[in-house]
């Protein structure tokens, strides 16, 4: 009779241990699943232009997102509401957030944002790409530095028309606040990379035309001033022509001149390309 009470007992401990245990483990993996959803949902916000200055909060629970803090819009407000349904697992938004119209924004330190750190390093990447794909801006021995939005170049140049050029380029990409052109130049100075760029730009008529379309496309993408959604490109044999509508004869100079400067373009046609 003992022996049997005591494996009841000893059956009943067990279970209230293993039931004791998964609850733990469920209450752990949720508060985990909270916490990834809060992390996602500010990350979001922070990246974006329109919410990064304001001071929103979030905090989840069990699927549900609540949103505090102050923006000077309404549509900002849904801005933030739509981003936090968006997050996988959220199933609904307590948003609290309020609208004030003569809302200004807390003044930030001296060090920058991460959304503002993830936009300069943007910037820099599609600098370096530019440079990189041109046929006279020596992208490869060009350093590139990005804060706040302003570009500092630092390097050599061939020319002072290769420098201008650069900056040219630099400036022309989108979000640069500001473009600081540091390159030296220095024709005379024999540099160990000479004879590759040498030989990479009398290799220009051999690159492929797909190759010089993706990156025809993607240097207008990334430069401002230049709508590359109307924009159609295709290359035949080294020949880039360019099709579309655009807003001004000034966009389409521009469109045309940076087609021109990627690396293995021939000519360009741009009889379709209107205004």
């Amino acid at each position: 009779m003992h022996t049997q009470t005591r494996k009841l007992l000893l059956a009943a401990s067990i279970a209230l241990a293993l039931g004791t245990t998964g609850g733990m483990a469920a209450a752990e993996s949720q508060t985990f699943t909270d916490a990834r959803q809060e992390t996602q949902i500010w990350t979001t916000y922070a990246l974006n232009p329109h919410l990064r200055a304001n001071d929103l909060k979030v905090s989840v629970a069990n699927g549900k997102a609540t949103l505090t803090g102050n923006v000077a819009e309404e549509v900002n407000k849904e801005l933030a509401k739509e981003i936090a349904l968006g997050v996988s697992g959220i199933n609904a938004v307590d948003n609290r957030i309020m609208v004030k119209p003569d809302y200004v924004p807390p003044q930030t330190g001296q060090d920058r944002s991460y959304g503002v750190m993830v936009d300069d390093a943007t910037i820099t990447a599609a600098v370096k790409s530019k440079l990189l794909w041109s046929k006279q801006a020596d992208g490869m021995t060009t350093s590139v530095s990005t804060r706040s939005g302003k570009v500092t170049l630092t390097g050599n140049a061939d020319s002072q028309a290769d420098k201008d050029l650069a900056g040219r380029l630099a400036l022309n990409t989108n979000s640069v606040v500001s473009v600081d052109n540091q390159l030296v130049v220095d024709a005379a100075k024999s540099k160990p990379v000479d004879s590759a760029k040498n030989t990479a730009k009398a290799a220009g008529d051999n690159m492929a035309d797909s190759w010089i379309t993706t990156k025809v496309k993607s240097t207008l993408m990334y430069s401002s001033n230049v709508s590359s959604s109307d924009i159609s490109v295709s290359t035949n044999a080294g020949i880039v022509t360019l099709s579309g509508v655009v807003d001004s004869g000034a966009e389409r100079d521009l469109a045309i001149e940076l087609a021109q400067n990627v690396r293995g373009v021939k000519s360009v046609q741009s009889t379709n390309l209107r205004y």
